[in-house]
């Protein structure tokens, strides 16, 4: 699978019997080209915020 996360364990969350890690939330925002806050609902703007340096100055 394009995010690396079991089958059996996506569908959980899809079907709400699981909520997801961080890391997977990060992982399926990466494979669908998306922000973590659109996954979430926190915002209505599908594109994804653009990339920094991670702080790393």
């Amino acid at each position: 699978m394009l995010t690396g996360i079991d089958q059996s364990a996506y569908s959980k969350i899809e079907r709400g019997r699981r909520y997801m890690s961080v890391e997977q939330c990060i992982r399926i925002a990466i494979a669908l080209d998306t922000s973590m806050d659109y996954l979430l609902g926190r915002t209505d703007e599908p594109k994804p915020y653009p990339r920094g340096d991670g702080g790393t100055k």
